[in-house]
Protein backbone atom coordinates (compact mmCIF):
# COMPACT_ATOMS: atom_id res chain seq x y z
CA UNK A 1 0.00 0.00 0.00
CA UNK A 2 3.28 2.39 0.79
CA UNK A 3 4.48 2.31 -2.47
CA UNK A 4 1.62 2.05 -4.27
CA UNK A 5 0.42 5.31 -2.80
CA UNK A 6 3.63 7.11 -2.98
CA UNK A 7 4.24 5.88 -7.03
CA UNK A 8 0.58 7.42 -7.35
CA UNK A 9 0.95 10.79 -5.53
CA UNK A 10 4.76 11.94 -6.07
CA UNK A 11 4.37 11.49 -9.85
CA UNK A 12 3.59 14.77 -10.42
CA UNK A 13 7.10 15.94 -8.74
CA UNK A 14 9.36 13.35 -10.45
CA UNK A 15 11.31 16.54 -11.86
CA UNK A 16 11.81 17.60 -8.21
CA UNK A 17 13.15 14.16 -6.71
CA UNK A 18 15.32 13.39 -9.81
CA UNK A 19 16.97 16.62 -8.82
CA UNK A 20 17.13 15.91 -5.03
CA UNK A 21 18.80 12.17 -6.10
CA UNK A 22 21.13 14.27 -8.49
CA UNK A 23 22.47 16.76 -5.58
CA UNK A 24 22.90 14.10 -2.77
CA UNK A 25 24.62 11.80 -5.37
CA UNK A 26 26.86 15.11 -6.23
CA UNK A 27 27.04 15.93 -1.88
CA UNK A 28 28.10 12.04 -1.19
CA UNK A 29 30.47 11.85 -3.94
CA UNK A 30 32.44 15.29 -2.55
CA UNK A 31 31.86 13.76 1.09
CA UNK A 32 33.56 10.66 -0.11
CA UNK A 33 36.42 12.62 -1.78
CA UNK A 34 37.22 14.67 1.55
CA UNK A 35 38.91 11.70 3.63
CA UNK A 36 41.15 11.32 -0.17
CA UNK A 37 42.31 14.51 0.01
CA UNK A 38 42.89 14.47 4.15
CA UNK A 39 45.31 11.45 3.62
CA UNK A 40 47.25 13.02 0.90
CA UNK A 41 47.58 15.81 2.86
CA UNK A 42 49.36 14.17 5.59
CA UNK A 43 51.26 11.70 3.69
CA UNK A 44 53.18 13.83 1.24
CA UNK A 45 52.31 17.01 2.84
CA UNK A 46 52.96 17.22 6.68
CA UNK A 47 55.42 14.08 6.51
CA UNK A 48 57.12 15.96 3.71
CA UNK A 49 56.60 19.07 5.12
CA UNK A 50 55.53 20.37 2.00
CA UNK A 51 54.17 23.44 2.84
CA UNK A 52 52.71 24.34 -0.39
CA UNK A 53 51.11 21.12 -0.82
CA UNK A 54 49.57 21.21 2.04
CA UNK A 55 47.96 24.91 0.98
CA UNK A 56 46.81 23.73 -2.53
CA UNK A 57 44.92 20.64 -0.94
CA UNK A 58 43.32 22.73 1.65
CA UNK A 59 41.93 25.00 -0.85
CA UNK A 60 40.50 21.74 -2.96
CA UNK A 61 39.17 20.19 0.71
CA UNK A 62 37.68 23.68 0.97
CA UNK A 63 35.99 24.13 -2.57
CA UNK A 64 35.03 20.40 -2.12
CA UNK A 65 33.09 20.99 1.44
CA UNK A 66 31.70 24.10 -0.17
CA UNK A 67 30.11 22.03 -2.87
CA UNK A 68 29.08 19.33 -0.47
CA UNK A 69 27.24 21.76 1.72
CA UNK A 70 25.84 23.31 -1.39
CA UNK A 71 24.15 20.27 -2.84
CA UNK A 72 23.39 19.39 0.85
CA UNK A 73 20.99 22.34 1.17
CA UNK A 74 19.70 22.79 -1.91
CA UNK A 75 18.89 18.58 -2.08
CA UNK A 76 16.87 19.29 1.59
CA UNK A 77 15.09 22.34 0.27
CA UNK A 78 13.73 20.49 -2.65
CA UNK A 79 13.21 17.72 -0.84
CA UNK A 80 11.13 19.68 2.09
CA UNK A 81 8.91 21.18 -0.90
CA UNK A 82 8.42 17.81 -2.31
CA UNK A 83 7.29 16.17 1.20
CA UNK A 84 4.56 19.28 1.76
CA UNK A 85 3.57 18.98 -1.46
CA UNK A 86 3.16 15.76 -1.46
CA UNK A 87 1.55 15.87 2.13
CA UNK A 88 -1.05 18.29 1.33
CA UNK A 89 -2.30 16.73 -1.81
CA UNK A 90 -2.85 13.60 0.01
CA UNK A 91 -4.84 15.45 2.70
CA UNK A 92 -7.19 17.25 -0.10
CA UNK A 93 -7.90 13.66 -1.67
CA UNK A 94 -8.45 12.24 1.21
CA UNK A 95 -11.12 15.12 2.25
CA UNK A 96 -12.33 15.46 -1.19
CA UNK A 97 -12.66 11.87 -1.59
CA UNK A 98 -14.79 11.74 2.08
CA UNK A 99 -16.72 14.22 1.00
CA UNK A 100 -18.56 12.27 -1.25
CA UNK A 101 -18.93 9.91 1.08
CA UNK A 102 -22.70 8.42 2.07
CA UNK A 103 -23.93 8.43 5.75
CA UNK A 104 -23.16 4.84 5.56
CA UNK A 105 -18.97 5.39 4.99
CA UNK A 106 -18.52 7.88 7.23
CA UNK A 107 -20.63 5.44 10.02
CA UNK A 108 -18.81 2.66 9.36
CA UNK A 109 -15.13 4.50 9.54
CA UNK A 110 -16.47 7.20 12.55
CA UNK A 111 -15.29 10.57 12.64
CA UNK A 112 -12.33 9.99 14.91
CA UNK A 113 -10.70 7.44 12.74
CA UNK A 114 -11.20 9.71 9.42
CA UNK A 115 -10.10 12.64 11.37
CA UNK A 116 -6.80 10.81 12.41
CA UNK A 117 -5.90 9.11 8.89
CA UNK A 118 -6.25 12.68 7.21
CA UNK A 119 -3.82 14.44 10.11
CA UNK A 120 -1.72 12.36 11.74
CA UNK A 121 -1.58 9.04 9.44
CA UNK A 122 -0.38 11.61 6.48
CA UNK A 123 2.03 12.77 8.42
CA UNK A 124 3.87 10.08 9.49
CA UNK A 125 4.03 9.64 5.28
CA UNK A 126 4.92 12.99 4.64
CA UNK A 127 7.78 12.42 7.35
CA UNK A 128 8.91 9.68 5.95
CA UNK A 129 9.39 11.35 2.24
CA UNK A 130 11.29 13.94 3.88
CA UNK A 131 13.58 11.69 5.44
CA UNK A 132 13.41 9.52 2.31
CA UNK A 133 14.84 12.95 0.41
CA UNK A 134 17.02 13.72 2.87
CA UNK A 135 18.66 10.69 4.68
CA UNK A 136 18.08 7.45 2.24
CA UNK A 137 18.87 8.47 -1.02
CA UNK A 138 22.06 9.31 0.87
CA UNK A 139 22.27 6.02 2.34
CA UNK A 140 23.18 3.56 -0.70
CA UNK A 141 25.43 6.17 -2.59
CA UNK A 142 27.69 6.43 0.26
CA UNK A 143 27.23 3.05 1.15
CA UNK A 144 28.42 1.49 -2.15
CA UNK A 145 31.20 4.70 -2.42
CA UNK A 146 32.33 4.23 0.92
CA UNK A 147 33.30 0.23 -0.15
CA UNK A 148 34.83 1.17 -3.17
CA UNK A 149 36.82 3.85 -1.43
CA UNK A 150 37.97 1.68 1.64
CA UNK A 151 39.27 -1.08 -0.94
CA UNK A 152 40.77 1.38 -3.01
CA UNK A 153 42.74 2.63 0.08
CA UNK A 154 43.34 -0.75 1.58
CA UNK A 155 41.79 -4.22 0.79
CA UNK A 156 43.42 -5.96 3.80
CA UNK A 157 41.93 -4.02 6.31
CA UNK A 158 38.39 -3.49 4.46
CA UNK A 159 37.71 -7.84 5.72
CA UNK A 160 36.90 -5.60 8.87
CA UNK A 161 33.61 -4.24 6.60
CA UNK A 162 32.77 -7.94 6.13
CA UNK A 163 32.12 -8.23 10.26
CA UNK A 164 30.88 -4.90 11.58
CA UNK A 165 28.49 -3.75 8.61
CA UNK A 166 26.33 -7.37 8.80
CA UNK A 167 26.32 -6.95 12.88
CA UNK A 168 24.97 -3.75 12.89
CA UNK A 169 22.13 -4.12 10.23
CA UNK A 170 21.60 -7.76 11.79
CA UNK A 171 21.48 -5.83 15.64
CA UNK A 172 19.02 -3.29 14.27
CA UNK A 173 16.79 -5.13 12.03
CA UNK A 174 15.79 -7.57 14.83
CA UNK A 175 15.20 -4.53 17.23
CA UNK A 176 12.57 -3.06 14.24
CA UNK A 177 11.33 -6.25 13.70
CA UNK A 178 9.56 -6.19 16.97
CA UNK A 179 8.46 -2.40 16.78
CA UNK A 180 6.82 -3.36 13.94
CA UNK A 181 3.33 -4.69 15.51
CA UNK A 182 3.37 -1.67 18.09
CA UNK A 183 3.38 1.01 15.29
CA UNK A 184 -0.02 -0.62 13.89
CA UNK A 185 -1.13 -0.77 17.88
CA UNK A 186 -0.25 2.44 17.69
CA UNK A 187 -2.17 4.16 15.14
CA UNK A 188 -5.48 2.24 16.52
CA UNK A 189 -4.78 3.26 20.48
CA UNK A 190 -4.52 7.11 18.90
CA UNK A 191 -7.95 6.13 16.95
CA UNK A 192 -9.41 5.13 20.19
CA UNK A 193 -8.11 8.23 22.48
CA UNK A 194 -10.19 10.63 19.72
CA UNK A 195 -12.53 9.15 19.85
CA UNK A 196 -13.13 9.37 23.47
CA UNK A 197 -11.64 12.75 23.42
CA UNK A 198 -14.26 13.84 20.58
CA UNK A 199 -17.68 12.26 23.09
CA UNK A 200 -16.68 14.21 26.10
CA UNK A 201 -16.10 17.24 24.46
CA UNK A 202 -19.46 16.82 22.42
CA UNK A 203 -21.22 15.62 25.14
CA UNK A 204 -19.90 17.86 28.14
CA UNK A 205 -23.60 18.98 29.06
CA UNK A 206 -24.67 15.26 29.26
CA UNK A 207 -21.94 14.36 31.14
CA UNK A 208 -21.99 17.22 33.89
CA UNK A 209 -25.99 16.91 33.85
CA UNK A 210 -25.40 13.10 35.28
CA UNK A 211 -22.13 14.01 37.14
CA UNK A 212 -20.48 11.73 35.31
CA UNK A 213 -16.86 13.25 35.18
CA UNK A 214 -15.08 11.31 37.17
CA UNK A 215 -16.54 8.15 35.13
CA UNK A 216 -15.61 9.87 32.05
CA UNK A 217 -11.88 11.09 33.28
CA UNK A 218 -11.73 6.88 33.76
CA UNK A 219 -12.41 6.18 30.04
CA UNK A 220 -10.26 8.98 28.96
CA UNK A 221 -7.38 7.58 31.24
CA UNK A 222 -7.57 4.31 30.39
CA UNK A 223 -7.62 5.09 26.80
CA UNK A 224 -4.68 7.60 27.06
CA UNK A 225 -2.78 4.55 29.41
CA UNK A 226 -2.86 2.21 26.76
CA UNK A 227 -1.47 5.13 23.81
CA UNK A 228 1.52 5.75 26.54
CA UNK A 229 1.90 2.04 26.92
CA UNK A 230 1.86 1.34 23.34
CA UNK A 231 4.34 4.22 23.30
CA UNK A 232 6.85 3.24 25.95
CA UNK A 233 7.15 -0.56 24.78
CA UNK A 234 8.37 1.38 21.15
CA UNK A 235 9.97 4.13 23.08
CA UNK A 236 12.54 1.29 24.71
CA UNK A 237 13.01 -0.71 21.64
CA UNK A 238 13.84 2.91 20.14
CA UNK A 239 16.36 3.27 22.66
CA UNK A 240 18.27 0.61 22.20
CA UNK A 241 19.36 1.43 18.87
CA UNK A 242 21.82 4.53 19.68
CA UNK A 243 23.80 2.40 22.20
CA UNK A 244 24.11 -0.92 19.24
CA UNK A 245 25.57 2.03 16.63
CA UNK A 246 27.65 3.43 19.56
CA UNK A 247 29.10 0.20 20.15
CA UNK A 248 29.49 -1.56 16.68
CA UNK A 249 31.03 2.34 15.35
CA UNK A 250 33.88 2.29 18.78
CA UNK A 251 34.45 -1.60 18.11
CA UNK A 252 34.32 -0.96 14.53
CA UNK A 253 37.03 1.90 15.14
CA UNK A 254 39.27 0.26 17.84
CA UNK A 255 39.55 -2.50 15.42
CA UNK A 256 41.11 -0.86 12.70
CA UNK A 257 43.45 1.31 14.70
CA UNK A 258 44.40 -2.51 16.03
CA UNK A 259 45.08 -3.84 12.78
CA UNK A 260 45.87 -0.79 11.06
CA UNK A 261 48.79 -0.10 13.37
CA UNK A 262 50.03 -3.54 12.59
CA UNK A 263 50.47 -2.62 9.42
CA UNK A 264 51.76 0.68 9.36
CA UNK A 265 54.44 -0.59 11.86
CA UNK A 266 55.44 -3.18 8.35
CA UNK A 267 55.24 -0.56 6.03
CA UNK A 268 51.99 -1.68 3.92
CA UNK A 269 49.77 1.70 4.56
CA UNK A 270 50.38 5.13 5.71
CA UNK A 271 49.31 6.82 8.35
CA UNK A 272 47.42 9.13 6.43
CA UNK A 273 45.37 6.10 4.66
CA UNK A 274 45.00 4.38 7.90
CA UNK A 275 42.70 7.86 8.74
CA UNK A 276 41.31 7.93 5.16
CA UNK A 277 40.17 4.00 5.97
CA UNK A 278 39.10 4.83 9.41
CA UNK A 279 36.77 7.72 7.97
CA UNK A 280 35.03 5.40 4.88
CA UNK A 281 34.54 2.69 7.21
CA UNK A 282 32.57 5.27 9.47
CA UNK A 283 31.05 6.79 6.82
CA UNK A 284 29.90 3.19 5.55
CA UNK A 285 28.12 2.15 9.41
CA UNK A 286 26.58 5.80 9.17
CA UNK A 287 24.65 4.97 6.20
CA UNK A 288 23.66 1.56 7.36
CA UNK A 289 22.31 3.20 10.79
CA UNK A 290 20.55 6.16 8.35
CA UNK A 291 19.01 3.46 6.15
CA UNK A 292 18.29 1.15 9.23
CA UNK A 293 16.73 4.62 10.87
CA UNK A 294 14.72 4.96 7.75
CA UNK A 295 13.38 1.10 7.62
CA UNK A 296 12.29 1.71 11.33
CA UNK A 297 10.05 5.13 10.15
CA UNK A 298 8.62 2.36 7.12
CA UNK A 299 6.90 0.22 9.58
CA UNK A 300 4.65 2.67 10.50
CA UNK A 301 4.30 4.82 7.37
CA UNK A 302 3.28 1.97 5.84
CA UNK A 303 0.27 1.04 8.30
CA UNK A 304 -0.35 4.70 7.47
CA UNK A 305 -0.44 4.51 3.75
CA UNK A 306 -2.96 1.38 4.16
CA UNK A 307 -5.20 3.29 6.30
CA UNK A 308 -5.21 6.26 3.98
CA UNK A 309 -5.39 3.79 0.90
CA UNK A 310 -8.71 2.48 2.46
CA UNK A 311 -10.43 5.35 2.83
CA UNK A 312 -9.28 6.65 -1.02
CA UNK A 313 -10.57 3.32 -2.34
CA UNK A 314 -13.89 2.76 -0.48
CA UNK A 315 -16.49 3.78 -2.72
CA UNK A 316 -18.93 5.52 -1.91
CA UNK A 317 -22.56 3.63 -1.39
CA UNK A 318 -24.18 6.81 -3.64
CA UNK A 319 -22.74 6.25 -6.62
CA UNK A 320 -23.49 9.34 -9.42
CA UNK A 321 -25.10 8.37 -12.61
CA UNK A 322 -22.70 7.49 -15.40
CA UNK A 323 -24.02 10.20 -17.61
CA UNK A 324 -26.22 11.94 -15.26
CA UNK A 325 -29.70 13.93 -16.33
CA UNK A 326 -30.13 17.49 -15.95
CA UNK A 327 -33.86 18.81 -15.47
CA UNK A 328 -34.75 21.98 -16.64
CA UNK A 329 -37.94 22.67 -15.33
CA UNK A 330 -38.66 23.15 -11.46
CA UNK A 331 -42.19 21.51 -10.85
CA UNK A 332 -41.58 21.14 -6.90
CA UNK A 333 -42.70 17.37 -7.40
CA UNK A 334 -41.85 14.78 -5.31
CA UNK A 335 -42.65 10.85 -5.44
CA UNK A 336 -41.50 8.00 -3.46
CA UNK A 337 -42.77 4.77 -5.37
CA UNK A 338 -42.57 1.92 -3.00
CA UNK A 339 -39.41 2.36 -1.10
CA UNK A 340 -37.63 -0.35 0.76
CA UNK A 341 -34.50 0.28 2.87
CA UNK A 342 -32.69 -2.18 4.97
CA UNK A 343 -29.21 -0.93 7.08
CA UNK A 344 -26.22 -3.62 5.99
CA UNK A 345 -26.24 -6.63 8.12
CA UNK A 346 -29.57 -5.78 9.62
CA UNK A 347 -32.15 -8.51 9.71
CA UNK A 348 -35.74 -6.70 8.73
CA UNK A 349 -35.72 -3.40 6.95
CA UNK A 350 -36.28 0.06 8.30
CA UNK A 351 -38.51 0.99 5.95
CA UNK A 352 -40.99 -1.01 3.89
CA UNK A 353 -42.95 -0.18 0.60
CA UNK A 354 -42.96 3.71 1.35
CA UNK A 355 -45.11 5.09 -1.59
CA UNK A 356 -46.42 8.69 -1.30
CA UNK A 357 -46.60 11.86 -4.04
CA UNK A 358 -46.60 15.77 -3.43
CA UNK A 359 -45.88 19.01 -5.24
CA UNK A 360 -45.70 22.57 -5.25
CA UNK A 361 -47.95 24.67 -2.58
CA UNK A 362 -48.95 21.16 -0.59
CA UNK A 363 -47.44 20.01 3.08
CA UNK A 364 -46.47 16.27 3.74
CA UNK A 365 -45.80 15.84 7.62
CA UNK A 366 -44.41 12.40 8.71
CA UNK A 367 -45.28 11.13 12.23
CA UNK A 368 -44.80 7.87 14.05
CA UNK A 369 -43.36 6.63 17.35
CA UNK A 370 -39.56 6.48 18.24
CA UNK A 371 -37.41 4.39 15.53
CA UNK A 372 -40.13 4.24 13.12
CA UNK A 373 -37.87 5.30 10.40
CA UNK A 374 -39.17 8.69 10.32
CA UNK A 375 -35.61 10.33 9.59
CA UNK A 376 -34.28 7.60 7.22
CA UNK A 377 -37.45 8.25 5.21
CA UNK A 378 -36.33 11.77 4.81
CA UNK A 379 -32.41 11.12 4.37
CA UNK A 380 -33.24 8.81 1.07
CA UNK A 381 -34.73 12.38 -0.25
CA UNK A 382 -31.56 13.99 -0.90
CA UNK A 383 -29.85 10.99 -1.48
CA UNK A 384 -27.58 10.75 1.49
CA UNK A 385 -28.51 7.34 1.57
CA UNK A 386 -30.02 5.09 -0.95
CA UNK A 387 -32.97 2.68 -1.27
CA UNK A 388 -32.31 -0.82 -0.74
CA UNK A 389 -35.55 -1.25 -3.46
CA UNK A 390 -38.03 1.64 -5.16
CA UNK A 391 -37.40 4.92 -6.48
CA UNK A 392 -37.22 8.43 -5.22
CA UNK A 393 -38.15 10.94 -7.89
CA UNK A 394 -37.79 14.57 -7.91
CA UNK A 395 -39.49 16.27 -10.92
CA UNK A 396 -40.78 12.96 -12.30
CA UNK A 397 -36.92 12.02 -12.63
CA UNK A 398 -35.21 8.84 -10.33
CA UNK A 399 -32.61 11.11 -7.78
CA UNK A 400 -30.37 8.05 -9.10
CA UNK A 401 -30.32 9.53 -12.35
CA UNK A 402 -29.36 12.91 -12.04
CA UNK A 403 -26.23 14.81 -11.34
CA UNK A 404 -26.16 15.23 -7.05
CA UNK A 405 -25.54 18.77 -7.31
CA UNK A 406 -28.51 19.00 -9.28
CA UNK A 407 -30.24 16.78 -6.42
CA UNK A 408 -28.97 18.73 -3.88
CA UNK A 409 -29.91 22.74 -5.70
CA UNK A 410 -33.63 21.68 -5.51
CA UNK A 411 -33.42 20.84 -1.81
CA UNK A 412 -33.63 22.77 1.54
CA UNK A 413 -32.86 20.61 4.51
CA UNK A 414 -33.21 21.20 8.22
CA UNK A 415 -31.61 18.81 10.11
CA UNK A 416 -32.76 16.92 13.42
CA UNK A 417 -29.76 18.54 14.81
CA UNK A 418 -29.31 21.53 13.34
CA UNK A 419 -25.63 22.41 13.07
CA UNK A 420 -24.22 26.01 12.73
CA UNK A 421 -20.42 26.53 12.02
CA UNK A 422 -17.93 28.58 13.54
CA UNK A 423 -18.15 32.43 12.01
CA UNK A 424 -20.71 34.46 11.93
CA UNK A 425 -24.65 34.59 11.99
CA UNK A 426 -23.94 35.73 7.89
CA UNK A 427 -21.50 33.46 6.80
CA UNK A 428 -23.95 30.18 8.53
CA UNK A 429 -27.06 31.74 6.88
CA UNK A 430 -25.13 31.77 3.34
CA UNK A 431 -24.24 28.40 3.32
CA UNK A 432 -28.02 28.75 2.00
CA UNK A 433 -26.68 31.22 -1.13
CA UNK A 434 -23.34 32.59 -1.13
CA UNK A 435 -24.59 35.79 -3.11
CA UNK A 436 -27.32 36.37 -1.10
CA UNK A 437 -27.74 40.06 0.13
CA UNK A 438 -27.97 41.46 3.83
CA UNK A 439 -31.48 42.31 3.05
CA UNK A 440 -32.55 38.59 2.17
CA UNK A 441 -31.02 37.27 5.11
CA UNK A 442 -33.07 39.52 7.63
CA UNK A 443 -35.78 38.57 5.24
CA UNK A 444 -35.51 34.80 6.10
CA UNK A 445 -34.80 35.69 9.48
CA UNK A 446 -38.17 37.51 9.63
CA UNK A 447 -39.75 34.47 8.60
CA UNK A 448 -37.79 32.19 10.83
CA UNK A 449 -38.78 33.80 13.93
CA UNK A 450 -34.97 34.52 14.44
CA UNK A 451 -34.96 38.42 13.37
CA UNK A 452 -35.45 39.55 16.78
CA UNK A 453 -32.67 37.73 18.87
CA UNK A 454 -30.16 37.94 16.02
CA UNK A 455 -31.16 42.17 16.28
CA UNK A 456 -29.89 42.60 19.69
CA UNK A 457 -27.02 39.92 19.10
CA UNK A 458 -23.41 42.67 19.05
CA UNK A 459 -22.60 43.22 15.56
CA UNK A 460 -26.44 41.57 14.15
CA UNK A 461 -25.50 39.59 11.20
CA UNK A 462 -21.67 39.84 12.01
CA UNK A 463 -22.16 38.36 15.27
CA UNK A 464 -19.85 35.16 16.34
CA UNK A 465 -21.02 32.12 15.90
CA UNK A 466 -18.95 29.19 17.83
CA UNK A 467 -18.56 25.43 16.41
CA UNK A 468 -21.81 23.80 16.37
CA UNK A 469 -23.67 26.79 17.67
CA UNK A 470 -22.69 26.28 21.00
CA UNK A 471 -23.55 29.82 22.19
CA UNK A 472 -26.77 30.26 21.21
CA UNK A 473 -29.52 28.51 22.55
CA UNK A 474 -31.37 24.83 21.05
CA UNK A 475 -34.12 26.92 19.78
CA UNK A 476 -32.27 29.80 18.36
CA UNK A 477 -29.92 26.70 16.96
CA UNK A 478 -32.95 25.52 14.81
CA UNK A 479 -34.60 29.02 13.81
CA UNK A 480 -30.97 29.78 12.19
CA UNK A 481 -31.08 26.37 10.59
CA UNK A 482 -34.20 26.98 9.19
CA UNK A 483 -33.35 30.68 8.07
CA UNK A 484 -30.34 29.32 6.13
CA UNK A 485 -32.53 26.84 4.39
CA UNK A 486 -34.59 29.68 3.59
CA UNK A 487 -32.22 31.77 2.05
CA UNK A 488 -31.61 28.86 -0.45
CA UNK A 489 -35.39 29.21 -1.95
CA UNK A 490 -35.02 25.91 -2.65
CA UNK A 491 -38.13 23.97 -4.28
CA UNK A 492 -38.57 21.30 -1.64
CA UNK A 493 -38.64 21.70 1.81
CA UNK A 494 -37.19 18.88 4.41
CA UNK A 495 -37.97 19.73 8.16
CA UNK A 496 -36.63 16.78 10.13
CA UNK A 497 -38.07 17.91 13.44
CA UNK A 498 -37.24 21.27 13.39
CA UNK A 499 -39.86 22.70 15.25
CA UNK A 500 -39.03 20.69 18.28
CA UNK A 501 -37.19 23.23 20.54
CA UNK A 502 -39.87 26.34 19.84
CA UNK A 503 -43.07 26.71 22.47
CA UNK A 504 -46.39 26.26 21.02
CA UNK A 505 -46.75 29.77 20.12
CA UNK A 506 -43.26 30.04 18.04
CA UNK A 507 -44.17 27.22 16.47
CA UNK A 508 -47.51 28.70 15.57
CA UNK A 509 -45.91 31.97 13.93
CA UNK A 510 -43.26 30.45 12.15
CA UNK A 511 -45.32 28.18 10.14
CA UNK A 512 -47.93 30.81 9.41
CA UNK A 513 -44.77 33.01 7.88
CA UNK A 514 -43.71 30.07 6.00
CA UNK A 515 -46.94 29.02 3.93
CA UNK A 516 -46.64 32.14 1.62
CA UNK A 517 -42.88 31.76 0.93
CA UNK A 518 -43.64 27.61 0.45
CA UNK A 519 -46.38 28.42 -1.73
CA UNK A 520 -44.36 26.91 -4.55
CA UNK A 521 -42.14 24.41 -3.14
CA UNK A 522 -43.18 21.42 -1.47
CA UNK A 523 -42.91 20.90 2.05
CA UNK A 524 -42.26 17.85 3.82
CA UNK A 525 -41.79 18.28 7.88
CA UNK A 526 -41.31 15.24 10.16
CA UNK A 527 -42.67 16.05 13.66
CA UNK A 528 -43.34 14.66 16.50
CA UNK A 529 -46.21 17.17 17.60
CA UNK A 530 -49.87 17.17 16.82
CA UNK A 531 -50.29 20.56 16.81
CA UNK A 532 -47.50 21.19 14.56
CA UNK A 533 -48.60 18.89 11.72
CA UNK A 534 -52.51 19.79 12.11
CA UNK A 535 -52.96 21.68 8.92
CA UNK A 536 -50.53 19.79 6.86
CA UNK A 537 -52.26 18.93 3.24
CA UNK A 538 -51.46 15.23 3.69
CA UNK A 539 -50.26 13.77 6.76
CA UNK A 540 -48.12 10.00 6.49
CA UNK A 541 -48.46 7.63 9.73
CA UNK A 542 -45.36 5.21 9.63
CA UNK A 543 -45.40 2.21 12.21
CA UNK A 544 -42.44 -0.08 12.17
CA UNK A 545 -41.19 1.71 9.09
CA UNK A 546 -44.74 1.03 7.34
CA UNK A 547 -47.22 3.30 6.14
CA UNK A 548 -50.24 2.79 8.59
CA UNK A 549 -51.96 6.05 7.40
CA UNK A 550 -52.24 8.61 4.78
CA UNK A 551 -55.07 11.66 4.84
CA UNK A 552 -55.83 14.48 6.43
CA UNK A 553 -55.99 15.50 10.28
CA UNK A 554 -59.64 14.85 10.80
CA UNK A 555 -59.80 11.59 8.21
CA UNK A 556 -56.86 10.17 10.31
CA UNK A 557 -58.58 10.60 13.52
CA UNK A 558 -61.42 7.91 11.94
CA UNK A 559 -59.50 5.72 9.76
CA UNK A 560 -56.08 5.26 11.39
CA UNK A 561 -55.73 4.06 15.11
CA UNK A 562 -51.92 4.46 15.71
CA UNK A 563 -52.86 8.17 14.95
CA UNK A 564 -55.40 9.14 17.18
CA UNK A 565 -53.43 6.95 19.74
CA UNK A 566 -50.82 9.48 18.98
CA UNK A 567 -53.36 12.70 19.32
CA UNK A 568 -54.68 11.00 22.59
CA UNK A 569 -51.93 10.84 24.32
CA UNK A 570 -50.47 14.39 23.68
CA UNK A 571 -54.06 15.77 24.67
CA UNK A 572 -53.79 13.48 27.72
CA UNK A 573 -50.24 14.89 28.38
CA UNK A 574 -51.43 18.74 28.06
CA UNK A 575 -54.12 18.57 30.62
CA UNK A 576 -52.88 19.39 33.87
CA UNK A 577 -52.93 16.51 36.68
Amino acid sequence: MLIRLLRARLRPYRRALAGVMLLQFVGTIASLYLPTLNADIIDRGIARGDTDYIVRTGGWMLLVSLLQIACSVAAVYLGAKTAMGFGRDVRAAVFGHVNRFSAREVNRFGAPSLITRNTNDVQQVQMLVLLTCTMLVAAPIMSVGGVVMALRTDLGLSRLMLVSVPVLAIALGLVIRRMMPGFRLMQTRIDTVNRVLREQISGIRVVRAFVREPYETRRFGAANADLTATALRIGRLQALIFPIVMLVLNASSVAVLWFGAARVDAGQIQVGALTAFLQYLMQILMAVMMATFMLMMVPRAAVCAERIVEVLETESSVVPAAEPMMVVTRRAELELRRVTFQYPGASAPVLHDISFRTGPGRTTAIIGSTGAGKTTLLTLIPRLVDPTAGAVLVDGVDVRLLEPDEVWRRIGLVPQRPYLFSGTVASNLRYGDPDATDEQLWRALEIAQARDFVSQLPGGLAAPIAQGGTNVSGGQRQRLAIARALVRQPEIYLFDDSFSALDLSTDARLRAALRPVTADAAVVIVAQRVSTIVDADQIIVLEDGSVVGIGRHAELLESCPTYAEIVASQQTAEVPA
